[in-house]
């Protein structure tokens, strides 16, 4: 193909895929996002949290087939950027914020919010403080509407006692200073089978794991405890339709998701056999399907 014609077909493969990508300001840096296709517009809110919204890519994709999708990096996560990451800079008040700021940006007057595992507890925190702005919410594995998670959270408990040692080696080295890809990649290694039913995506999950960041990751949850994070009071009287998926393979105990669905008023619960934390990865089909049928309540 001659150069010439080969940018014109590229750029007719961006104008199709509707692919957008952008930086906002935030107080002391910078919001990364990217869009996807045309339609209804639907939020995806990574986990984590202190990880970026690269492994995302591919959920935001599929959906973006009959939706605008848009995905971002989370304060301080990827490409964006603060200048100081410290207690005042890394709260679930900001992190809400942000989410404002880009659904401002856009020009967005609702959206469908779906949050994955730590991005369902964000997600929901924000209904707590703009329901109006929300036309649905979708909790996909969330790690809950408080912090019970933290009460029977055993992660170690889904893995094998080689994998166990395996990761304490790993972690010992971290924290002696071992900054090396190696061995976040050997952490990630033997930490993603928890995660995991089908083991086939082991590597894949485990280089995801490499983009943690510590730091914020435990500044959020230091926040969390300090705001005591309950969003259950706040949300029976949440009216808008809500969809609660999760894998019955999970790490993430049922009662969760259990207790959720008892908590909204109109929602649905789903689970999935077979199944742990990544049902786009694990049961696409099964997954997919039950988004597409939420989703097309809010396609006009």
């Amino acid at each position: 193909m001659k150069p010439v014609f080969r940018i014109i077909f590229l750029f007719i493969c961006y104008q199709i895929s509707g692919q957008t990508s952008g930086k906002i300001g935030i107080e002391n840096g910078q919001l990364f996002f990217k869009t996807f296709g045309k339609g209804t517009p639907v939020l995806i809110i990574n986990g984590g949290p202190g990880m970026n919204s690269q492994g995302f890519e591919s959920l935001a994709k599929r959906l973006a087939e009959t939706n605008q999708t848009i995905i971002y990096d989370q304060r301080g996560t990827g490409q964006s950027q603060l200048q100081d990451i410290s207690s005042k800079t890394i709260t679930m008040t900001l992190m809400v914020d942000d989410i404002e700021a880009l659904r401002k940006h856009l020009k967005i007057e609702s959206w469908v919010v779906l949050g994955h595992s730590f991005g369902g507890m964000l997600a929901s925190y924000y209904a707590t403080l703009f329901p109006d702005r929300i036309q649905g919410l979708i909790l996909s594995s969330s790690g809950g509407l408080d912090l019970s998670l933290l009460d029977n959270l055993d992660i170690r408990s889904h893995l094998s006692s080689i994998q166990r040692d395996s990761l304490n080696y790993w972690n010992q080295r971290i924290s002696q200073g071992d900054t090396s890809y190696q061995a976040r990649l050997g952490r990630g290694r033997n930490l993603a089978p928890a995660y995991l039913y089908n083991k086939e995506f082991i590597e894949q999950i485990a280089h995801r794991l490499t983009q943690s960041n510590m730091q914020i990751n435990s500044l959020l949850w230091r926040d969390m405890r300090a705001i005591s994070f309950d969003c259950k009071p706040d949300l029976k009287s949440f009216k808008k339709p809500v969809l609660l998926i999760q894998g019955k393979q999970d790490i993430l105990d049922p009662s969760i998701a259990e207790e959720a669905h008892q908590i909204f008023n109109n929602s649905e619960l789903v689970y999935i056999d077979h199944c742990a934390h990544y049902g786009w990865l694990e049961q696409p089909n099964i997954y997919f399907g039950a988004l597409d049928r939420f989703l097309k309540q809010f396609n006009n």
